[in-house]
């Protein structure tokens, strides 16, 4: 199974899992099985149209989603998909 690793501050809505093993065969696939398992997740992941919200980036080993196929990327099942949310933050 390929697994999604969760990011720190989105393991409040897994009950502080650090990854989810899914058997979606493409990126979309995965993370849905992941926000249909953790309801919580969704709205922090997709926009009202079911679209990844634009701060979240979304990589397949080192490879950012939007370079390959985007929520088609095929996931093998050895697979490592990365959720990252932005941070905000800084020098002022």
């Amino acid at each position: 199974m390929a697994k999604i690793i969760i990011p720190t501050p989105l393991r409040k809505f897994t009950d502080n899992l650090s990854s989810f093993e899914t058997t979606g065969t493409t990126v979309q696939e995965a993370i849905q099985q992941l926000t249909q398992t953790h309801t919580g997740l969704e709205r922090h992941l997709f926009d009202d149209h079911k679209n990844l919200r634009s701060f979240i980036k979304v990589y397949v080993g080192e490879d950012d989603i939007n370079s390959l196929e985007k929520g088609a990327t095929v996931v093998a099942p050895n697979t490592v998909i990365s959720i990252v949310p932005a941070i905000a933050g800084g020098i002022n």
